[in-house]
């Protein structure tokens, strides 16, 4: 017998497989079945199922089930290539967000260019319509072992000897479809005719394990759904992303730009600058608002700095470091040792509690190469970084007011829809299991007391505490983690950190760090892609352009231009000799909010012909009537 979700038992025979379990509860959930969940569990069909399990069917309309599917197209891939390509070699190949990829070592006489997806997607739909059945065996280690050395796959007999010596596993899990057999953990969906869509996207260098000292393959990525409609939309979103690509956008619109002289390091532009400086204004207006003290703290320390507060055990292989004279430097990878310092380097009373200490910190991190990625993946960035430092009883408090900052910057920054994960202890983490409970039942308090709604991500905070993450939606349905909220014990420790309580006795604080943007590269990048460079009148690093009909009209547009900039607008002008329709047309380009037409009738009447964007042309209108406007427009609704 086997429990359903709603708890109704359901008889089974000895024995019994999902399968079995979905054809007794009906035939057209045996029919649209896919795997089964076995006590919280994923597991294939075709496993026996234990006497009192708790069971749920898997079908297309749960959330996992994307998943499953792309893990069968990876190897469907794999097998593709495999017979496009003999002497391939096959390494590793998940599911990940939106798709697939599979890692391939090719024989050297083989190039394989974005010319060949197609070729290889019309042989993954073969075996698609061939529906292969996913067949599981498990083995003993020695022969998987003798079965992959034969048939020269050392990749996989590298993952088989580590799965030994790591996990001490004695048997291992190969699944077969078609000709193909894979080192796999599994589960896997009943057979390949369930993919009804592929499509095949890119190809990338990844080297073997991330190791940059190991072999360079070749990563192909692709994804899989389960109607051709649904890869028609997922299609369209990323041609829409294509169209918003901050990376493309970013230098075009004077905001940034990224050079082979610093990778992963980018340079700021004259627009991208005041872009900065007009996100960082909000965060400033809530460091005002709720009582932080701010700042600045020395970006390179001595490396005794790092062991002292965990860094150096947990984080160190993304440390830069550097020697000078007899001393170890590094460059901070983040900004909280430098805060305990301030924190201590006076007495403190518990009146003086919570003690908010915030700076816009600049900080370095060792990136592989192969992770940058524009503004979203950099090696040196800017954290809207804070640390309070409080006692026990203001933690829901402190918590609260964080969680308040971040939704009103948000909702500022026009970002309506926003999930929040409480992430718990890591595999890799120091302190003792009792201050790692007591820190996490205090965020799981101070959200449930706010009557917050969030998801558990357990086993992903950071190493010295748990913490609270905050995820934005953005206009294409992504999403993005940008603020945080964490709680940390063990750091007032290892710093020796104490105020003086009520009781005349020393007391050891709490230490919370937050960010309520995260790294203001990486948001200012989210921002472009949210608004495709098109920002709100308030946001617009150039909020209006004026532009000249003719020559004669330079001297006119020069005087509005200062006008405006006087009444503290973010203006420009194009006395470029060029037609009126071409400075309209790289003005549009430009992303604009308004465009200021200035010709004969305009100078005589002492006015700006104001096109919108949004609004399309408003007509004349003096100077003072349009920065009027341009105030209303800016100000918080």
């Amino acid at each position: 017998m086997v429990k359903l979700p709603d708890g109704t038992p359901l008889e089974l025979p000895d024995g019994a497989t999902g399968a079995d379990a979905a054809a007794a509860i009906g035939p057209g959930l045996a029919k649209a079945a896919l795997a089964i969940r076995v006590d919280g569990e994923l597991r294939d069909l075709t496993a026996p199922l234990p006497d009192g399990a708790e069971i749920a069917i898997l079908t297309d309309r749960d959330p996992e089930a994307l998943e499953l599917i792309r893990h069968d197209a990876a190897h469907v891939m794999a097998e593709a290539v495999q017979e496009l390509y003999p002497g391939t070699k096959v390494t590793i190949g998940p599911a990940i967000e939106n798709g697939f990829y599979y890692d391939f070592d090719f024989p050297e006489d083989v190039k394989v260019t974005d010319a060949d997806l197609e070729k290889i997607e019309m042989a993954m739909r073969t075996h698609i319509d061939a529906d292969e059945p996913f067949e599981r065996r498990d083995v003993p280690v020695a022969e998987a072992i003798e079965i992959f050395e034969g048939q020269g796959e050392d990749y996989k007999v590298e993952l088989i000897r580590d799965l030994v010596s790591g996990e001490g596993v004695e048997t291992v899990s190969l699944y077969r479809n078609g000709p193909f057999e894979d080192l796999c953990r599994g589960p896997h969906g009943p057979s390949t005719g369930r993919i009804k869509a592929i499509k095949l996207s890119s190809l990338a260098g990844a080297y073997w394990r991330g190791d940059e000292k190991r072999q360079m393959l070749t990563r192909i990525y692709g994804t899989a759904f389960f109607s051709k409609k649904d890869l028609a939309a997922h299609l369209e979103l990323i041609e829409q992303a294509k169209g918003r690509d901050h990376r493309r956008l970013g230098p075009q619109l004077g905001i940034f730009m990224l050079r082979e002289e610093s990778p992963g390091m980018p340079f700021w532009l004259p627009n991208g600058t005041t872009l900065l400086r007009l996100i960082e204004d909000q965060v400033q207006a809530q460091l005002r608002k709720r009582g932080y003290r701010e700042i600045a703290t020395p970006q390179v320390l001595d490396e005794e700095l790092w062991h002292r507060s965990g860094h150096w055990d947990n984080y160190r292989d993304d440390m830069y470091f550097m020697q000078s004279d007899e001393k170890r430097l590094a460059l901070r990878p983040m900004n909280c040792p430098g805060a305990c310092l301030v924190f201590d380097s006076e007495r403190h009373s518990y009146r003086e509690l919570p003690l908010r200490l915030a700076e816009f910190g600049r900080v370095s991190r060792n990136e592989r190469e192969g992770v940058l990625h524009g503004l979203l993946r950099v090696r040196a960035f800017t954290q809207d970084d804070a640390h309070v430092y409080c006692t026990e009883e203001q933690i829901a408090d402190e918590v609260a007011d964080i969680c308040e900052a971040i939704d009103e910057l948000y909702a500022r920054f026009g970002f309506e829809d926003v999930r929040v994960e409480l992430s718990t202890r890591p595999e890799k983490s120091m302190g003792s299991e009792e201050q790692w409970a007591k820190a996490e039942a205090a965020l799981t308090e101070a959200l449930d007391r706010q009557g917050r709604e969030y998801e558990l991500n357990p086993g992903d905070g950071a190493f010295y505490g748990p913490k609270i993450d905050f995820h934005v939606t953005d206009a294409l349905g992504r999403s993005w983690q940008c603020g945080t909220c964490q709680l940390d014990f063990q750091m007032p420790e290892r710093f020796e950190l104490s105020y003086v309580g009520a009781d005349d006795a020393t007391h050891r604080p709490v230490m919370i760090h937050r960010a309520l943007l995260g790294s203001m590269e990486r948001f200012a990048g989210i921002l472009i892609e949210h608004y495709a460079g098109r920002f709100p009148v308030w946001l617009a690093p150039v909020q209006a352009i004026v532009l000249p009909v003719s020559d004669r009209h330079n001297e006119y547009a020069e005087r509005v231009v200062g006008e405006l900039r006087e009444a503290g607008v973010r203006v420009e002008v194009d006395t470029r000799s060029e037609s009126v329709g071409k400075k309209i047309r790289d003005a549009e380009l430009g992303r604009y909010p308004y465009m200021l037409v200035v010709g004969d009738r305009e100078q005589e009447a002492g006015a700006v012909a104001v096109r919108s964007h949004e609004e399309g042309e408003l007509g004349a209108m003096p100077a003072a009537e349009f920065t009027t406007r341009i105030r209303a427009e800016s100000a918080p609704s």
